[in-house]
C-alpha cells in the first residue's frame, strides 16, 4: 500500500510539473506559481476541517516547524536553480534527496540500515542522470550548489514528514501547515515581483498546479508516514517516467535510447526496493507466527 501511495504522488507531481511548464509558457510569474501551489490546499483543507469539526491545532509544533522550514526552503532553492540552470541539471539536483536519506541511513540509521534499499536509491539516481544528462557551466556553480542544497533540505523535510506520521499527525494537517507556509512566502515574492500577466489557459494551469500539488502532497505524506523511508524515496524517481510520458503526449518531446535505458533503471530501482520490503514483511510475519506457536 505504501508503494501505491508513492506512485500516486509521483503521478500527481508529474502533472503538477506539466502545469507549471504550461503556466510559465502563458506568462505566469514564479510567485504566482508558488501562490497557486499552496492556496487551493489551504482553502480546501480549512473548509474540510470546519465541515468535519476537526481541530487544526497540531499535537506537536516542532516537527511542523522543521518540516515547513526545510520544505519551503527547498521549494524556493529549487526554483532558483530552475531559473539559472538547464532544466535537466536542476531536475537532477532536486532528485538527490533520496541520496541524502540513504547517506543518513548508512551513517546513522543503525537498525534501519539496508544496503539493498540504498543500492536501489543509487540505481534510481543513475537512471535519472541517464534520462536527463545534466551539465554545469563554469559560471553556474553557485546555482548548482543551491540546487544541491534544495535536495538536502528536501530530504530533511521528508524525514520530518515521516516523524509526523509516527506521532500520529494526520496527513491533511501536515499538508495544511506546509501550504500555509508556501502562501506566506509567495506574498513576499508578489510584493517584489508583481502580478503576472497571464491568460485563461495560464490560470487553468495554475489551478491544476494547486489541485495536483494537494493530491500529491497528501499521497506522499501518507507514503512517508508508512513503513520504509528508503522504499518511498526510491519510488519517487518514477516521477521522471510519468513526466516523460506527459512530455511526449503534450509537447512532442522524444527520448533517445539512453533515456529509455535510464527509465529502465528507475523501474528496476523501484521493483528492487518493493521486493526487499515485501520479503522483509514476509520474514517478520513468519517470525510472529513462530513466536505464537
Amino acid at each position: 500500500m505504501q508503494a501505491l501511495w508513492m506512485l500516486l504522488a509521483s503521478l500527481m507531481f508529474a502533472i503538477m510539473g506539466s502545469c507549471v511548464k504550461l503556466a510559465t509558457e502563458h506568462e505566469a510569474s514564479l510567485s504566482q506559481v508558488v501562490l497557486f501551489r499552496g492556496l487551493p490546499s489551504v482553502v480546501l483543507l480549512l473548509a474540510w476541517a470546519r465541515a468535519g469539526r476537526h481541530s487544526i491545532l497540531p499535537t506537536r509544533w516542532k516537527p511542523h516547524l522543521w518540516r515547513n522550514l526545510a520544505g519551503v526552503s527547498s521549494m524556493w532553492l529549487g526554483f532558483y536553480a530552475l531559473a539559472h540552470l538547464p532544466l535537466a541539471t536542476a531536475t537532477s539536483l532536486s532528485y538527490t534527496s533520496p541520496l541524502f536519506i540513504a547517506a543518513w541511513m548508512l551513517g546513522w540509521g543503525g537498525a534501519q540500515r539496508d544496503m539493498v534499499r540504498i543500492l536501489s536509491v543509487a540505481l534510481g539516481f543513475l537512471g535519472v542522470i541517464a534520462v536527463l544528462r545534466p551539465s554545469i557551466g563554469h559560471d553556474q556553480w553557485l546555482a548548482a550548489l543551491l540546487g544541491l542544497t534544495a535536495g538536502g533540505t528536501s530530504a530533511v523535510a521528508m524525514m520530518q514528514i515521516r516523524e509526523l506520521g509516527r506521532i500520529g499527525e494526520p496527513e491533511w494537517r501536515t499538508v495544511l501547515f506546509f501550504s500555509c507556509g508556501v502562501c506566506i512566502t509567495s506574498v513576499a515574492g508578489l510584493s517584489a515581483e508583481g502580478w503576472g500577466d497571464t491568460d485563461l489557459r495560464g490560470y487553468t494551469a495554475l489551478t491544476g498546479i494547486g489541485l495536483s500539488g494537494l493530491l500529491g502532497q497528501l499521497a506522499v505524506t501518507r507514503a512517508f508516514g508508512l513503513g520504509s523511508a528508503l522504499l518511498t524515496a526510491a519510488l519517487q524517481y518514477t516521477t521522471i517516467i510519468f513526466a516523460a510520458v506527459l512530455g511526449m503526449a503534450f509537447w512532442q518531446e522524444n527520448l533517445d535510447d539512453i533515456a529509455w535505458i535510464g527509465m529502465g533503471l528507475i523501474i528496476a530501482a523501484g521493483l528492487l526496493s518493493i521486493w526487499r520490503t515485501m520479503r522483509e514483511s514476509r520474514t517478520m510475519a513468519a517470525a510472529i507466527r513462530e513466536k505464537k506457536a
